[in-house]
């Protein structure tokens, strides 16, 4: 995000950018507080100030953008958006603006929808999702004998090395570890219990 307060005749005054990310449910971000604070101040001197954005999606979704247009029609400034479906300049809290702000916070609430889709999709192509595994019968069987020491999954993973793929020669992860002993644990349950 470029976020940047422009004059009227367009001289800017700073460029901002943020340190999170644009799909993130950051509650606090300093940068942007600071923006529209300047542009408060500058606007007070009696300048007209407008905060130019790339897209709405950078200064949030739904009530988030809905509450940062209230505080910028407050005071005075005006907001235009040089891309996406909000693109051009918009009275912070006009209408218009209120019911697309509230349809991209509802955007939000379907990402993880598409995302599972699109794994099941490549699923039913033949396609795997997640990195390559990296246990091995070898490294199964080493980590039984020392969970059977009882050494805990830290201390097993140290002990442990994983044998091919782009990871060869490093250590798994606890978790890995913890995945892979439950794995074992899961299938000789289901193969004692009678059917």
């Amino acid at each position: 995000m470029a976020a940047s307060i422009h004059r009227r005749e367009y001289s800017c005054q700073g460029i901002y950018r943020p340190r999170i990310g644009p799909h993130t449910r950051a509650t606090k971000r300093p940068e942007l507080e600071a923006v529209v604070k300047l542009a408060g101040e500058i606007r007070s001197s009696g300048v007209a100030v407008t905060l130019v954005v790339n897209e709405h999606k950078r200064l949030g979704r739904g009530i988030e953008l809905t509450m940062l247009a209230e505080e910028l029609k407050a005071s005075d400034v005006g907001l235009e958006f040089l891309a996406g479906e909000l693109k051009g300049s918009h009275d912070p809290s006009g209408i218009v603006f209120t019911v697309l702000a509230a349809m991209s916070g509802m955007e939000r609430e379907y990402i993880p929808d598409r995302t599972l889709e699109g794994h099941e999709s490549a699923r039913k192509r033949g396609k795997t999702i997640g990195g390559a595994g990296v246990t091995a019968e070898s490294m199964l069987s080493m980590a039984l004998h020392l969970r059977d020491q009882e050494m805990s999954l830290r201390d097993i993973a140290k002990r442990l090395v994983i044998t091919t793929g782009a990871k060869k020669g490093q250590h798994p992860s606890p978790a890995t570890v913890m995945r892979m002993l439950r794995g074992h644990d899961e299938h000789d349950a289901a193969i004692s219990v009678p059917q």
